[in-house]
């Protein structure tokens, strides 16, 4: 869902369309949602829904009503009402699909507070829109600077004109309460302009910035996530993995959203096996878990004086043993509840499209026997003559003498 060669040049625009995520098929945009009901007809005594989905900057998007029944289609440039003045935005959903959208977010029963659409954007408009946003950047960077001559403890993470340049939203993520009521005075006094401060959260940061994250993936929260659950250390504990928190952590500083999406499957593979700070008696003496596989099946006991030998046990037997000792009996011992398995011979390697052998490295080069015997003989050769020479130039010192 992009546009035609839509691969980045070196300032990181699409090279198809130049417009950064703003392009009129809206095929490059985050958080796209596709429409599915637009090659339907509606029936003939239904009239067409008037609610309209609008995109802002960075994936931000609002609701509107379309009372002047403005013909819209996906990518058109509107003018929306705002407070004050207007904002220009972009249309990213029409239809019967934006209702659903409204049920699915609890809106339907708020649609005639919604605030409404103007008109299509004129070029003045575009004109406006595309001049304050350049200067985004540079308003981010002198507002930072302001902010750190401060004194205040705070990062400004985006910067937001609105669409007539009579409003600038700064966007700051802080750990504490922050008091900014000479910071506005001073962005008032240095950008000229009605300031607006909206703090959020590490993850929204996260989301409103985007990023790579260590899957090699573009991250979850600036592509299609659209809520927030709260991830606990206990999700990572389900899933038997280190609690690391360089690994477990992502772009955020905050716990992966990642860890939530298989737990359900790790809760419900879970319910077959008893706690694992669970104790079997046995007439050989306690044994407690090591370790546990979930997905095969399997745990590790251990007896207490004996921690360094581990016996693999199913889940089966393992509950058989627990009933037993709730019945006030103890179990045999653990290897009685041992099932040997029959591993079958299965070639690690076969080279079946002619590729070379892995323990080609593992065997020593055999040398030449030949060329040895050849560079000996050669040597030999060497001394013999190097030593007749020594001898007929003594010789010839003796006779001169």
């Amino acid at each position: 869902m992009g546009c035609t060669s839509c691969t980045t040049v070196a300032n990181g625009q699409p090279r198809g369309c130049k417009n950064n995520g703003t392009c009129g098929s809206d095929g490059c945009n985050k958080l796209t949602v596709f429409d599915w009901l637009s090659n339907m007809s509606l029936p003939g005594n239904v009239e067409p829904f008037n609610g309209v989905e609008v995109r802002f900057k960075n994936g931000r998007k609002h609701f509107y009503k379309n009372p002047e029944n403005i013909a819209l289609s996906i990518g058109d440039v509107i003018a929306t009402e705002a407070s004050p003045g207007h904002d220009i935005g972009i249309v990213t959903l029409t239809g019967e699909l934006v209702r659903v959208q409204m049920k699915k977010k609890k809106l339907t029963a708020k649609f005639d507070e919604l605030p409404k659409i103007y008109r299509k954007a004129s070029q003045k408009d575009i004109d406006v829109w595309q001049k304050v946003r350049d200067k985004e950047l540079d308003v981010q960077k002198q507002s930072r600077e302001i902010a750190m001559r401060l004194g205040l403890q705070m990062k400004i993470s985006d910067v937001e004109f609105q669409g007539d340049a009579s409003k600038v939203i700064f966007y700051y993520t802080a750990e504490e309460r922050v008091d900014f009521r000479q910071l506005i005075k001073e962005f008032a006094r240095t950008f000229s302009t009605r300031i607006e401060m909206k703090q959020v959260g590490f993850r929204q940061e996260a989301a409103r910035l985007g990023g790579i994250g260590s899957c090699g993936r573009e991250l979850c929260c600036s592509t299609w996530l659209t809520d927030f659950r709260s991830v606990n250390t206990s999700a990572a504990r389900y899933q038997q993995l280190s609690l690391n928190p360089q690994k477990l952590a992502g772009q955020c500083g905050k716990l992966k959203c990642c860890l939530n999406y298989e737990l359900d499957t790790y809760l419900e593979a879970l319910d077959e096996f008893p706690r694992t700070d669970i104790k079997l008696n046995t007439e050989k003496g306690r044994a407690q878990c090591q370790k546990i596989d979930i997905f095969k099946g399997l745990m590790w006991f251990s007896y207490e004086n004996e921690g360094m030998n581990w016996h693999e046990l199913e889940v089966a037997k393992v509950n058989e043993i627990v009933a037993l000792n709730k019945k006030g009996l103890n179990a045999t011992s653990l290897e009685d509840y041992i099932e040997e398995k029959i591993i079958p011979d299965k070639e690690i390697f076969n080279n079946v499209v002619g590729q070379d052998s892995l323990t080609r490295f593992d065997q020593p080069k055999r040398r030449n026997k030949r060329r040895n015997k050849n560079k000996g003989s050669g040597r030999n050769q060497n001394r013999n003559r190097s030593k007749g020479g020594n001898k007929n130039q003594n010789r010839r010192h003796k006779n001169i003498t």
